[in-house]
């Protein structure tokens, strides 16, 4: 029958369409942001100059305070893969592949209570995969932005931990803790996960200026990275756990590492790259005990060479670590956003940076002389025009960063509406289903009894509205379900329930009696649905009302079951059919019935107006 069977797959061009469709919408809400913000910069600029040129204020006699290095980096470095990130949110896969492909198995070997808080998330993502995903684009986008933008001053300080912020939370629903509590964590795999980087260098950038004014924070960050590589090489050697097999004895199972590199060399790729990922796959499949104790080796002299904190020593980790790095981020995490559903580039690059700020830190930390360390000091007790006068690019930061603010709060605040909304987004329903079809005709009038043997006819039912559908009563598959949304879009309706009956109509030519339809009932919990009819008669009286209707009513071949077709008819008040719906649940997962619930909930609402 039409629509039995329906699906949804990672790149459904209905929901790919409503989502690149919201994705342009808030892009015109930004730039109309950027267009106001730009006017008041100008406007800002030239009451600036005006005042200079007419000598209404003293030329800036504060020096400027050049940014330390390593912070320069790690902002500059850091608001690209941020950006990077957000445009990797805008693949067409992300709506509906995000939760199943990414975040469910991120958790999947996990104790069940980081399962539970991470399908928190899933859930959210599923029912709204319209609005999650693009408020992921929006938020990295505008935190990149802005950590871009404000390069000195409180603006930049918030752009830091704005990168927390939102680090933290990608870190825990999106990477479920970076996999930490899983099984056979290991640094070649990106523990700790990379957003947890991302947030080491927000905090870094947080920092108040006289914390880079010396090297003690390189030595600190170096320090703490050198005894992440010692503890990596450490749980790198731990036996048992298949690193040091490239295949397992006596066994045609790849090692740990072997059956990893395979399924990343399987991801859609160019050729090039899947063979360089291959080639070291059969390598390590045939030297995975030479290859353990090189990394665990590496790892080690690493994490020692950072612990020193001694110039010459940490410059060959860094240069050391930096290949190594690229090595495992090529031929291990194959680049890591790859796929359709890759949002970042996993962990090496952001651990890099790091460690080469550290390294940054320690030799070129400035040493602020007498009139820098005032002019700190004083710039830190101006009021804002008193900064704008004695430093002109003040206006230009400012403005900049309040864009960045403002592209973040446009993907953030459809979000945070959507995760207040328990119900799924009707676009579900509408790709396994299209839209409620809009029809003005008079409705077939029936004559018929219910589960409780009373008579019920549609003239009798004048003056509500009806959503009427067909069902068998010893139906095990798609009929219970969209029973279940009925009842679900019933609830949703709230206190306009009242004024709605919900009607089926049996749908089995053999099993025609009221009893089957109370078992039913009783079965799928409608009993005590007070405006729920289930309608029988006799086999005659029931072909007539399919034939008026449309419904196609067979067995299906070898008998084994009932096969009808699957919709629902939305009848005005005045018995004139307002809407058609296609019912196939399609993969009833909790989010399409809740959706189809929604958009019947929407239709019955609609035909009650008009």
């Amino acid at each position: 029958m039409p629509g039995m069977g329906t699906g949804l797959n990672s790149n459904d061009p209905t929901v790919v369409s409503a989502f690149h469709a919201q994705l342009v919408h808030q892009g015109l809400i930004v730039l109309a942001i950027l267009a106001v913000l730009a006017f008041a910069w100008n406007f800002l600029r030239s009451a600036q100059l005006r005042r200079a040129q007419s000598g209404a204020e003293p030329a800036a006699g504060i020096p400027a305070i050049p940014e330390p290095a390593a912070r320069r980096l790690l902002r500059i470095s850091f608001g690209l893969i941020w950006i990077f990130d957000g445009i990797l949110q805008a693949q067409a896969s992300m709506p509906l592949g995000m939760a199943p492909q990414v975040i469910r198995p991120a958790a999947a070997a996990s104790p069940t209570w980081v399962q539970h808080v991470v399908n928190a998330m899933a859930t959210i993502w599923s029912y709204h995969p319209i609005a999650a995903p693009a408020a992921a684009v929006w938020i990295q986008i505008g935190i990149g932005a802005w950590l871009l933008a404000a390069s000195r001053g409180n603006w930049s300080r918030l752009a830091g931990l704005a990168g927390v912020g939102w680090g933290v939370t990608v870190w825990v629903f999106g990477e479920a803790f970076g996999q930490i509590f899983a099984p056979g964590l290991t640094w070649l795999f990106g523990a700790p996960g990379a957003v947890l980087f991302y947030c080491v260098a927000g905090v870094l950038i947080a920092l108040p200026r006289r914390a880079w004014a010396t090297p003690l924070l390189g030595k600190l960050l170096l320090r703490a990275l050198g005894v992440f590589f010692v503890g990596m090489a450490l749980l790198q050697a731990w036996p048992g756990r298949g690193f040091w097999q490239g295949q397992l004895a006596h066994s045609a199972s790849a090692g740990t590492l072997t059956g990893m590199v395979q399924q990343m060399a399987q991801i859609p790729q160019p050729h090039l790259l899947s063979s360089w990922v291959n080639a070291f796959a059969r390598f390590d499949a045939a030297h995975g005990w030479g290859v353990n104790l090189f990394v665990v080796i590496a790892l080690t002299l690493i994490g020692v060479s950072f612990l020193s904190a001694r110039p010459r020593l940490v410059l060959i980790g860094v240069l050391a670590g930096a290949v190594l790095c690229l090595a495992d981020w090529v031929l291990i995490e194959d680049l890591g956003f790859l796929g359709g559903v890759g949002t970042d580039p996993n962990s090496m690059i952001p651990m890099a940076l790091l460690f080469v700020s550290g390294y940054l830190a320690l030799t070129r930390s400035p040493r602020p002389a007498s009139e820098n360390v005032v002019a700190i000091n004083s710039t830190s007790t101006l009021s804002w025009r008193e900064r704008m006068r004695v430093d002109p690019a003040y206006a230009f930061r400012s403005v900049a960063a309040l864009a960045a603010v403002g592209i973040t709060v446009v993907g953030a605040a459809p979000m945070a509406v959507a995760a207040t909304n328990p119900h799924a987004d009707p676009i579900l329903a509408q790709a396994i289903d299209g839209k409620p079809n809009a029809v003005d005709s008079r409705a077939p009038g029936f004559n018929l009894i219910d589960q409780f043997d009373r008579a019920v006819s549609l003239e009798a039912l004048r003056g509500k509205t009806v959503a009427l559908t067909f069902l068998d009563p010893v139906c095990t598959s798609d009929c219970p379900i969209i029973a279940q949304e009925f009842r679900a879009a019933d609830r949703l309706l709230g206190s306009d329930s009242s004024r709605v009956e919900l009607v089926a109509i049996d749908a089995n030519p053999r099993y025609v009696t009221a009893d089957y339809l109370r078992a039913f009932d009783q079965q799928e919990g409608l009993e005590h649905v007070s405006n729920w009819l289930y309608l029988t008669g006799s086999l005659e009286q029931l072909e007539r009302v399919w034939s008026s209707f449309g419904a196609q009513v067979q067995f299906a071949p070898g008998g084994a079951m009932i096969a009808h077709s699957e919709f629902a008819d939305v009848i005005g008040s005045d018995g004139r059919t307002r809407y058609i719906l296609n019912t196939d649940p399609g993969p009833a997962s909790e989010a399409t019935r809740s959706s189809f619930s929604v958009t019947l909930s929407n239709a019955i609402r609609s035909a009650m107006g008009s």
